[in-house]
């Protein structure tokens, strides 16, 4: 992502996981003792950063039908109330393992159970977990926030040594301004990464600008004050200072010029995830206008509840066709540009001594000839079954296998 492709290239990790030497194979040191993987016709390029996922949501995969958006999420929340701990573990170990196998080596996830903290510590894993606060009642604002600073501070002790913890506000139909506030100034105080869902639909722009719309009827229903309308949804986080360069935009479909241009001001990244964005009706993320604007942009996939797979190229392939990006400049969103978003791009998202040995093998066939664009081509077009190996901190967590294909 950061220099031209080298044909015949080699890599060699040290003994802390990061890459010491990288170029044609010829020059790379092959120390005695050292293990060697070989991988004839492929490619090893820096592996995929899915910048929004819940895979503690895994197990729901198909299990929620719903079309309309307000009706899903209802969904969504009676089937977490019925799940138990136990269940979350293992559909967050599930999800963990899923993205490896489609080529993704560090997620940026959200959720409420603390399952994926334990999941990607147990397995090895990367990523930056965001805990949700969720609550829409002005009058619980100070408990929830309690719980959250609480649960954090103990997830904290328990993450592995690559999982880094973040706060998330969920949304404006399920936070309280008071709470966003409390958050925002909890997570600046303690050098936390913020992140959350924002103008993902029309529903909830229906709901913030005008006070309308089934958000607003919930509300009403449970005697929840609504507050005063902004102007939209970015708009409100502007004005609550929750926006700022830590902040990840989640979703950010439903915006206008003045939303881009406090995105700019704030220097927030986004992330988008198209193929949901599709899949719930909400319409499609402006790619070209985020790229203009100089935004730091993300690709993610978001849960298996709402896609089908976490397959982090299938967005690649997306973002290309919504943005009028070249195959080299999708690939790089969903591999530096993801590190670049979550202020990751020092240890991850390109292929540099120093950096984390995270990357991913993928089968080519015949190497393509021509130039570097040609190469990226094949790797955005390449089927989930040519994800031939993954590697975390240079230890192999995903190997394909003649005959179905395993984690290694």
């Amino acid at each position: 992502m950061t220099a031209p492709p080298i044909p015949n290239g080699s890599v060699l990790v040290d003994s802390h996981g990061r890459l010491a030497a990288l170029g044609p194979d010829a020059s790379v040191p092959s120390p005695p003792g050292a293990e060697q993987a070989l991988y004839p016709d492929a490619a090893l390029l820096p592996g995929l950063v899915n910048a929004h996922t819940h895979l503690e949501l895994t197990g729901l995969r198909g299990r929620v039908p719903e079309p309309d958006f307000f009706q899903w999420i209802q969904h969504i929340r009676r089937a977490k109330d019925e799940t138990p701990e136990a269940v979350y573990l293992e559909w967050a170990r599930e999800g963990v393992r899923e993205t490896w196998r489609y080529g993704t080596t560090t997620v940026a996830d959200t959720g409420t159970s603390g399952a994926v903290v334990q999941a990607l510590t147990e397995l090895g894993g990367a990523g930056v977990v965001y805990h949700e606060a969720i609550h829409p009642d002005p009058g619980r604002a100070e408990a929830t926030f309690d719980a959250v600073r609480d649960t954090v501070a103990r997830l904290q002790r328990e993450a592995g040594p690559r999982v880094a913890l973040g706060v998330s506000p969920h949304a404006p139909y399920t936070v309280s301004r008071m709470l966003y506030r409390r958050v925002a100034e909890y997570a600046r105080a303690e050098g936390l990464p913020l992140a959350g869902h924002i103008a993902e639909s029309r529903a909830e722009l229906e709901f913030v600008s005008a006070g309308q719309g089934p958000f607003a009827e919930a509300w009403r229903t449970r005697s929840i004050p609504l507050g005063p309308q902004a102007a939209s949804p970015i708009r409100l986080l502007e004005a609550l200072g929750v926006l700022g360069p830590d902040f990840l935009a989640i979703h950010a479909v439903q915006v206008d010029e003045q939303d881009l241009a406090a995105l700019e001001r704030a220097g927030s990244a986004v992330v988008t995830c198209p193929r949901s964005n599709a899949r719930h009706g909400h319409g499609a993320p402006p790619v070209s206008r985020y790229l203009e604007r100089g935004l730091r942009l993300a690709l993610g996939t978001d849960s298996a509840a709402s896609v089908d797979t976490l397959d982090l190229l299938a967005e690649a392939r997306e973002a290309r066709w919504l943005g009028g990006l070249s195959a080299e400049e999708a690939l790089r969103l969903a591999t530096l540009g993801g590190a670049t978003a979550l202020g990751l791009d020092r240890e991850i998202g390109s292929l540099e001594p120093g950096k984390w040995a995270d990357f991913v093998v993928v089968r080519l066939g015949r190497p393509p000839a021509g130039p570097p664009d040609l190469a990226a081509e094949a790797i955005l077009l390449a089927r989930p079954e040519d994800i031939v190996a993954t590697f975390v901190s240079g230890r192999h967590v995903y190997q394909a296998q003649s005959g179905g294909a395993s984690p290694a």
